[in-house]
């Protein structure tokens, strides 16, 4: 943890927000003065120097993934609670973005440091030439010395504000920038072994692997009332990140300074896989299948077992409707996902290309029809 030169901090709306839905300035504060001062280096006072403007004068970098913008715009569109209809939902982020992303300027700006707003979506991450585009901006806001604060871009997107948090953002952010760390920051202190207001119950200090939650009950949500997100989507988030090669601390906004310089804080989750350089991990657990194609037996076996391209001869069925890019699942015979994928074709177009050779398309409707429904490097299995 000490030793972590890149890190990803993630914040909930309950951790900057007040009980009536409108920034904390006090809070959002309290967070920038200890990111601050890890960039600065422990211990030092914001004196407006800020380091050399690359990184931190430690050589430390940070990303924040910043929840709060519908929570922000509550007060300032009078409304007392956070709205179930997607509409109001999206109004209020895109008043409430601004107003956190000034509030975070303002605050930064007290260290002599710059921060860069980005906003994302599925698409931004699971398309090739989009995720490329994220990855780029990312690393050269963090080259030329500015803070980047990412968030779901909830004005636009729809999925993104069912789903609700930025627990599992932040982890594929995490993987996105190759980060060394992640850092969840929530109300409660880590993660425990029952409701931790309940007498009796006692906080897991390390993770190592999905066995030494058996028997755990996880909180499935938060209790502020502006935030979507609770335990359940903090432990799926640890999973997906340790999965990726990032190991995770789970702590309190408040011991955010103990968790980024190293000191026994919170719950640890061990990493349990390996670091990927690939954007697959978004195309399993970012995107939404617009769709589905049921494989016969045969293609089942070449893309599960042999990693091949799903072709036209494999596919007896299609349902949904999509086009050429969009992420699909693809199913066995009996209804069950095996794998996720990026179509290279419309679902209008798919009907007359079951079952037939690519050849046999190819001299009938064209060279273009001679190509991959899903190239394998646009798939990943499904656990």
């Amino acid at each position: 943890m000490a030793a972590a030169r890149r890190i990803v901090v993630k914040i909930g709306s309950s951790s900057l927000t007040t009980a009536a839905g409108g920034l904390d300035a006090d809070r959002v504060d309290a967070l920038v003065d200890v990111l601050a001062k890890v960039l600065d280096g422990d211990g030092k006072d914001g004196d407006g120097k800020g380091g050399d403007g690359r990184g931190g004068a430690n050589g430390k970098e940070i990303v924040l993934v910043s929840s709060g913008a519908i929570a922000a715009g509550l007060a300032p569109l009078g409304l007392d609670r956070r709205p179930r209809d997607l509409a109001r939902q999206q109004a209020a982020a895109s008043v409430g973005q601004g107003l956190l992303v000034a509030r975070y300027t303002a605050s930064f700006a007290r260290y002599g440091r710059r921060v860069g707003q980005v906003l994302l979506t599925t698409d931004d991450t699971s398309r090739r030439a989009h995720y490329r585009n994220a990855t780029r901006t990312l690393d050269q806001l963090l080259a030329m010395g500015a803070l980047p604060i990412v968030n779901e871009n909830d004005t636009v997107a729809t999925d993104e504000i069912r789903f609700g948090d930025n627990d599992r953002l932040a982890a594929l952010v995490a993987h996105l920038v190759r980060a060394d760390l992640l850092v969840l920051l929530s109300d409660v202190d880590g993660l425990y072994d029952g409701d931790p207001r309940t007498p009796g119950t006692s906080r897991i200090d390390e993770v190592r692997g999905p066995e030494d939650l058996d028997g755990v009950s996880i909180g499935s949500a938060g209790r502020s009332g502006v935030g979507t997100g609770g335990m359940v989507t903090k432990v799926e988030a640890a999973r997906i990140a340790t999965a990726a090669g990032v190991p995770v601390v789970l702590t309190s906004a408040s011991r955010a300074g103990d968790a980024l310089l190293g000191r026994h804080t919170g719950t640890f989750f061990h990493r349990t896989g390996r670091r990927s350089a690939n954007r697959l991990l978004w195309l399993a657990h970012a995107s939404a299948p617009r769709g589905a194609l049921t494989l016969d037996d045969g293609a089942v076996r070449a893309v599960v077992e042999r990693r091949t391209s799903l072709l036209p001869a494999g596919i007896a069925a299609v349902e949904g409707e999509f086009t050429a890019g969009d992420p699909v699942e693809l199913r066995d015979t009996q209804g069950r996902p095996v794998a996720r994928g990026l179509v290279n074709f419309d679902a209008k177009e798919i009907p007359q290309l079951i079952g037939r050779s690519t050849r046999d398309l190819a001299r009938e409707l064209g060279p273009a029809y001679e190509r991959e429904v899903v190239h394998r490097d646009d798939l990943v299995l499904l656990d």
